[in-house]
């Protein structure tokens, strides 16, 4: 059920809910009001244009009223501080043992669910390791199956670099992998969407960004994600991750035990302008 209403006596008719409506299924009513016809109703895509374009929260759907959401006029960041958030991001592989707050992370993940994904399909789903012993038990098991395919030669040679990173754990107990992170996130989307891999990477930028914005550490781990996706797949059924799902990459996180002082220089972008 769309469940779309509009509160009449604020709604100025200014069509801006109409025009805006990226599947045009919103229209006039007899009453000249806006309306979605009962036969469009299959099209629409929930993206809820209708709630936010409208100027005086008149519009109403899915159940959610325009009050409960927050206001954009003047609140967006200065443009230089979010250039310094992008610049200044760093990978972070030094953390310190322990946990962010349950309710920051929790909000964290929830910001970062507001992604876009291809045609809305807001599939993408999070699995987090939550706390540092998890993430420490993972990383036993992990490290124990990889020695055993490395003692058995099953490890691919175009990934004989797991070899090493398991020689030097056992020597001197260096976490190369998950790098001594206190949390995981995997994201994942059902390969039936239209772009699952895309829409968690999109997701995984947007919790980044976020993350770090509240003194959170991250870092794209590839190396988890080959380790688990590719040379140890029972461990996605182990993580809970369905078996339909696309995983898409995994990041580690947690509070940083190093501070970075200023942004990096990197040259001008690589463009193209065709004629």
């Amino acid at each position: 059920m769309l469940q779309f209403k509009v509160h009449k006596a604020a709604c100025t008719r200014c069509g801006e809910c109409v025009f805006d409506c990226p599947s045009r299924i919103i229209g006039v009513g007899e009453d000249a009001f806006p309306a979605i016809p009962a036969e469009k109703a299959t099209s629409c895509i929930r993206c809820e244009h209708c709630l936010s374009v409208c100027p005086t929260g008149a519009i109403s759907i899915l159940g959610y009223d325009p009050a409960d959401s927050m206001p954009v006029e003047g609140k967006y960041p200065d443009p230089v501080e979010l250039e310094t958030l992008i610049k200044g991001r760093r990978s972070v592989r030094r953390y310190r043992e322990e946990n962010v707050d349950p309710e920051l992370m929790q909000h964290i993940l929830d910001v970062a669910w507001h992604a876009p994904t291809g045609v809305n399909a807001r599939q993408v789903t999070f699995t987090v390791l939550d706390d540092r012993e998890k993430v420490a038990r993972l990383r036993d098991e992990v490290m124990a199956e990889l020695l055993r395919m490395s003692q058995e030669n099953a490890i691919p040679k175009s990934m004989a670099y797991f070899s090493r990173f398991v020689r030097v754990w056992e020597r001197s107990q260096v976490d190369l992998i998950f790098r001594n992170a206190p949390h995981l996130l995997i994201a994942s989307a059902p390969k039936g969407v239209a772009c699952p891999k895309e829409d968690c990477m999109i997701a995984l930028s947007y919790f980044e960004l976020f993350a770090q914005a509240n003194g959170i550490g991250t870092l794209w781990n590839g190396l988890v994600k080959w380790a688990i996706d590719e040379l140890l797949p029972d461990f996605k059924t182990r993580l809970g991750i369905p078996e339909e799902h696309q995983f898409g990459y995994a990041m580690s996180f947690g509070l940083p035990a190093v501070r970075y002082a200023r942004t990096v220089q990197h040259t001008p972008a690589l463009i193209n302008r065709p004629l």
